[in-house]
């Protein structure tokens, strides 16, 4: 097989016959001819497979259900961008693409309203500081933005009796609008999917992906293309939120979403009433079943990197899923911290940095970081549990984190093995704080097992690997205690993007990428095929025990099978 320096050496013989078929693709056919009825064809589509070139009528006609294709007109020298308006492309709302039998001819206003509330002063902007819209006179032009340019585009909506209003005929046609009493801009579902996905996976901001946008609509004067990256920004957090409604079974309930339940959670993990049945309890239960079967094993830690500076004005903020997802609710979290007792505790331990760095204070931010709980075995962050720390990782933070999560669908278990890396200070006096809280709370019945990761406990003294470390506590199974610190790494590339939004915005934004890591380990819960150089050492640990215990019942595939559940 050839490597990739093969291939390079391949392309060094080949790059000349592809730059000359590049450039040929630049000029039209000698015949320049329609490549649907022949006659002269004058426009050619980019966005259409291998560019074909129409003629006025075949361009409108095979663009009515693309209306936001990309085409240039020759000028009898090159072909010259433009717009589909150009050859009278219409679209027609509500009655699936025709005109509306009841329409009316309208005077284009394009210039006498914007999607904006705010005061602009356009003394302050250069004349011809942006590239002029194409319009059409005869009817209503609504700036578009999808995945490929920034379009203007005629609209025709329906004037029928009873006809459902602009923004709401706007958005039944795949086109989100940016305002809603009369919307000039519009952004298509498919941008705005994009724009999501783009967020997820490669971090991109509003402003850095609408300036792509801008390069492409214009690669030589992108700055002069209409600015909408307010309105993208806007748009997005709604479509988002309308995803998250259908995504998890809210569109057509009349109930409203709890605490959590815009969000995934790990499917391993003991659920009752999802992965558990609720009939049978753990005193029900025959002898031989296993304890983890009703036990919650959580981890919990703290992110610096999270930070958030003061927002300029909190008052005019607007929430739409505040506490529904990861992040808690903004005010039953504030009450719990005016009246939590801020006490500092030495360490009678080693020095561990987190007690004693619990009340350094950022004046400049709002939010010096954040933590919460995630199940311990496969790392997914636990719902509602996620909270912001206003000085260092105090335990009245921590304690709410913990309340929540201990709390999240956890009728019928019995057991939660928590860790922490200060497990041995933080869980002496954890009753105590939560008892007398009207906002903190313990499942009754739950017994509560520390303990502190595998990393971190060998910071501390001796006596505490004992007591704390994984090894020894019953039914955790072989796991390390320490996941959490890997789901901040993803998570602390979008957080500096989020740093300077409005309270709301990064709470959405934090939670659209923990929702996303969940889903990421939910889809990969699958048996995992093991790499050579693993089989190999397994091969060879397994020589070995058999060489100690020759009459040992465990077979090869068995160890094979057990070190793929590890690594899930």
């Amino acid at each position: 097989m050839k490597g990739q320096n093969g291939y390079l050496w391949q392309w060094k013989h080949k790059f000349e016959d592809y730059i000359n078929l590049l450039m040929v693709r630049k000029a039209p056919p000698l015949d320049r001819l329609c490549s649907v009825c022949k006659k002269d064809g004058v426009y050619k589509c980019h966005s259409c497979f291998d560019e074909p070139l129409f003629c006025t009528d075949c361009c409108r006609t095979q663009h009515q259900r693309h209306p936001f294709h990309h085409i240039s007109q020759w000028t009898g020298s090159f072909f010259q961008e433009t717009s589909l308006i150009k050859v009278s492309l219409l679209i027609h709302l509500a009655h699936n693409g025709t005109p509306c039998p009841s329409s009316t001819e309208y005077t284009s206003d394009l210039f006498e309203w914007s999607d904006t509330d705010e005061n602009i002063n356009y003394d302050d902007y250069l004349e011809g500081a942006s590239i002029p819209l194409v319009t059409n006179s005869d009817h209503l032009a609504i700036t578009i933005v999808d995945k490929s340019s920034v379009d203007s585009v005629s609209i025709s909506y329906c004037q029928c009796p009873g006809a459902l209003i602009w923004d709401i005929q706007l958005f039944q046609a795949g086109l989100f609008p940016a305002s809603f009493t009369r919307p000039k801009t519009a952004f298509t579902f498919s941008v705005l999917d994009d724009f999501l996905l783009d967020n997820l996976e490669c971090s991109t901001s509003a402003m850095n992906y609408y300036s792509k946008i801008r390069r492409l609509t214009s690669s030589i004067f992108p700055l002069m293309v209409l600015d909408c990256y307010r309105e993208l920004m806007r748009t997005a957090r709604q479509w988002h939120q309308c995803k998250l409604y259908k995504w998890h079974g809210f569109a057509h309930k009349s109930d409203e979403p709890k605490a959590g339940d815009l969000t995934l959670f790990c499917t391993a993990c003991s659920q009752p009433g999802i992965n558990l049945d609720l009939k049978i309890g753990a005193s029900t239960q025959p002898d031989n079943t296993p304890s983890w079967l009703f036990t919650r094993t959580l981890v919990m830690d703290g992110n610096f990197k999270a930070e958030y500076l003061h927002p300029v004005n909190p008052s005019d903020e607007v929430s739409s899923i505040d506490g529904l997802s990861f992040m808690v609710g903004d005010e039953r979290y504030k009450s719990h911290l005016s009246i939590a007792q801020d006490c500092v505790q030495r360490s009678d331990c080693n020095n561990h940095y987190v007690v004693n760095q619990a009340n350094a204070s950022r004046q400049k931010l709002e939010a010096t970081g954040i933590g919460g709980c995630a199940c311990a075995r496969r790392g997914c962050f636990v719902p509602y549990s996620m909270v912001d720390f206003q000085k260092g990782e105090r335990q009245m933070n921590m304690d709410y984190a913990l309340s929540q999560a201990l709390n999240y669908n956890t009728d019928g278990i019995s057991q939660a093995i928590t860790f922490y890396d200060i497990n041995c200070q933080y869980h002496k006096f954890l009753k105590d704080w939560i008892a007398p809280s009207m906002y903190l709370s313990i499942p009754i019945g739950m017994d509560i097992i520390p303990g502190i990761g595998l990393w971190h406990v060998h910071g501390h003294q001796d006596s505490c690997y004992v007591w704390y470390a994984s090894n020894f506590i019953c039914g955790t199974s072989r796991i390390d205690g320490e996941i959490m610190e890997t789901l901040w790494a993803s998570l602390n590339i979008i957080s500096p993007l989020a740093r300077g939004m409005g309270t709301p915005h990064r709470k959405e934004v934090l939670d659209y990428q923990m929702n996303n890591c969940n889903f990421i380990k939910m889809i990969c819960m699958s048996e995992l095929p093991i790499s050579g150089q693993m089989y190999k050492y397994l091969l060879v640990s397994y020589n070995t025990f058999l060489a100690y215990f020759p009459y040992s019942q465990i077979s090869l595939q068995k160890v094979q099978r057990g070190c793929q559940g590890c690594c899930r």
